[in-house]
């Protein structure tokens, strides 16, 4: 993994828009309706081929492939991995529904949008295993290829892969006699993925926003202390599935959930930065541009990260159509390099993904692109001023 030697690099966190066509295959599919496999093959690599420029051009230099080839950032697993089945309702973040009015704002909003929901789940009624090794194999050689055939200009490349603990917590289980065998059978399986990824030649992002969601969502109504022995067994469970891994080939990513929301019941960075630094990943992708967590950077004063860690600071949010002004990402990147110490261990990131679910992103396309690329100008000024 890179650090930022004579400049602030850029970087985002994963999910980037999808073309309408890909999407609305995606819905249809997440709908348990039959699609047309060669049209989604021919559709994934034509979008991987489009947003690959569009990140070069937008001055990323930490790209990826988009999260093309997946419907949603974790829901992708019940195509790769057995045992699940059916489509049902998570329960809601707690911030929101205690809010009425803003639900009903909310519904208004995003009515009749053709989208996968990360809200709605399958099932897990079999043994969770990973199918076949070539489905994460396959996505990799494609963006691999496309990578040498366009050559485009970037430092480093990175694919995702959700966390066990997301799975676990987000898709109800009817198999497994506990939760800790049904979280390890799903790290194993996960482990094909990490292993692959990284075997690759890419570095693995982890998505982990249960690490920090689950708080308000799965434990909205539990103690503490019953929510960080949650994030205990998650990392335990991550580094085990790490043990092949180069701890710099991988960055964990934890966030309080993607969506434009009150966020008034999110559990404080402080809570649970000292089990996330027990994570084996060389950085840790942290959200600092959204007004609710946009403070917590300080934390880090006092909880410094592992000498061998860079931290990649989401210093754009990811839900709102606002351009930021390169002054003001120049200016965020200061404070949390200043506060880090070494400005070569800061990569300027985004808060999440833009488009965590096929159709769901609340930013539109042509914004992203011009949020990024606001990224990288304000990347530029503060580099002017840290080096």
């Amino acid at each position: 993994m890179k650090k930022s030697e004579n400049r602030i690099l850029t970087t985002h966190a994963g999910s980037l828009p999808r073309p309408p066509a890909l999407t609305s295959l995606f819905a249809r599919r997440a709908r348990g309706e039959a699609i047309d496999a060669a049209e989604l093959d021919r559709l994934i690599d034509e979008a991987t081929r489009w947003v690959i420029p569009q990140q070069v051009a937008s001055g990323v230099d930490i790209l990826n492939n988009g999260e093309q080839p997946r419907e949603a950032f974790f829901l992708y697993v019940r195509h790769r991995m057995s045992g699940f089945n059916g489509l049902g309702t998570r329960r809601p973040p707690a911030d929101v529904t205690k809010y009425p009015a803003f639900v009903e704002q909310r519904k208004a909003t995003m009515g009749g949008r053709e989208a996968v929901n990360n809200f709605e789940v399958p099932t897990v009624t079999g043994e969770v295993r990973y199918l076949d090794p070539a489905f994460v194999a396959r996505e990799c050689d494609d963006f691999r290829a496309i990578l040498d055939a366009e050559k485009p200009a970037f430092s480093e490349a990175f694919v995702t892969a959700p966390s066990p603990g997301i799975i676990a917590a987000a898709i109800p289980n009817e198999h497994y006699d506990t939760f800790d065998n049904y979280l390890d059978a799903v790290a194993t399986a996960l482990k094909v993925e990490y292993d692959s990824i990284t075997g690759h030649g890419f570095l693995l992002q982890l998505d982990c926003p249960d690490l920090a969601l689950e708080h308000h969502v799965t434990y909205a109504e539990r103690p503490m202390s019953e929510f960080l022995d949650f994030v205990e067994r998650v990392v335990g469970a991550i580094n085990r599935s790490l043990v092949d891994v180069p701890r710099e080939n991988v960055r964990l990513h934890v966030c309080w959930g993607n969506y434009e929301g009150p966020h008034d019941m999110d559990v404080p960075l402080r809570e649970i930065l000292p089990i996330l630094k027990k994570a084996d990943v060389g950085a840790i992708v942290l959200p600092f541009a959204n007004p609710r967590h946009a403070h917590e950077y300080k934390v880090l004063a006092d909880m410094k990260l592992a000498d061998d860690q860079n931290l990649i600071a989401g210093v754009i949010d990811t839900t709102s159509n606002y351009i930021e002004h390169p002054e003001t990402i120049a200016d965020r990147i200061e404070r949390i390099a200043q506060v880090v110490g070494d400005p070569s261990r800061v990569i300027a990131g985004t808060d999440c993904g833009f488009e965590t679910s096929a159709g769901m992103g609340k930013v539109a396309e042509d914004v992203v692109w011009a949020k990024l690329r606001a990224l990288a100008n304000g990347a530029k000024l503060a580099s002017e001023r840290l080096f």
